[in-house]
């Protein structure tokens, strides 16, 4: 294991730097076993309290996750990549395609939490939505997992006068899901505009996520547009930072 280096850094920080570097070489490769709390007290003098924390900063960094009964492993999930302006392209969703296959080539995604329900807007979704007085929302709330990890929860908000009776209220929307039946109802979306920001996630949705309090999350807010700018969905959702790289590839 490589040395722990420079003597002002808490010890814990030193011990998890090593490990990091010993990963980041190879000597320890994805889904091998690291040294449980005993052997960094034992290889290091140190308390466990202190060997515990060095575990959590790798455990919190994504590099590492705990197997109960079985100790603290390298994680062996691939980062998945959420290609941002590909998987919103027609061609995904025109053609009766998940705009997550853009993204996961040949893994298996499943969405394992799906609830489907007719709402007041929150203040926020009323006012980018334009609502009319008293009208309602359709809201969808999913959880995506992959590779039997949970990589991302969204809610999406519709206005009801325009999904009603569609299989946008249905817990299956379909080949091509949202985009694909709101084009048919006549309100194709034409441009999207996505917010990102990235926080400490609330002890619910590191529950979600099953991921620690120390690992932040992505925030992404998606608007999608219909014809003469008139604003049809808002899907907010939430992405395990560990597990995803954001890319987007334009033109210049």
């Amino acid at each position: 294991m490589a040395s722990t280096g420079d003597d002002r850094r808490p010890k814990y920080q030193r011990i998890a730097d090593s490990l990091r570097e010993a990963i980041q070489s190879g000597e320890y490769g994805p889904g091998d076993r690291l040294p449980g709390e005993n052997d960094l007290i034992a290889e290091h003098g140190v308390a466990r309290m202190t060997a515990r924390q060095a575990l959590g900063v790798l455990k919190d960094e994504g590099l590492a996750e705990s197997r109960k009964g079985a100790g603290v492993f390298v994680r062996s999930f691939r980062p998945l990549r959420r290609r941002g302006i590909q998987r919103l392209s027609q061609d995904q969703w025109g053609s009766g395609r998940s705009i997550w296959s853009a993204d996961i080539e040949t893994r298996t995604l499943t969405v394992d939490q799906v609830a489907v329900s007719e709402e007041a807007a929150p203040e926020h979704v009323d006012r980018v939505l334009d609502l009319g007085q008293g009208e309602t929302v359709c809201v969808r709330r999913r959880r995506f997992v992959l590779d039997e990890k949970p990589v991302m929860f969204a809610t999406s908000y519709l206005p009801t006068s325009v999904v009603a009776g569609s299989a946008i209220t249905q817990k299956d929307t379909g080949p091509g899901g949202t985009y694909a039946r709101l084009a048919e109802l006549g309100y194709k979306p034409v441009h999207f505009r996505e917010e990102i920001r990235s926080r400490m996630p609330t002890r619910d949705e590191a529950q979600q996520l099953g991921i620690s309090a120390g690992t932040p999350v992505i925030l992404i807010c998606r608007t999608a547009f219909a014809g003469e700018g008139r604003p049809v969905e808002i899907n907010e959702m939430t992405l395990d930072a560990a597990s995803y790289v954001l890319e987007y590839d334009f033109d210049a």
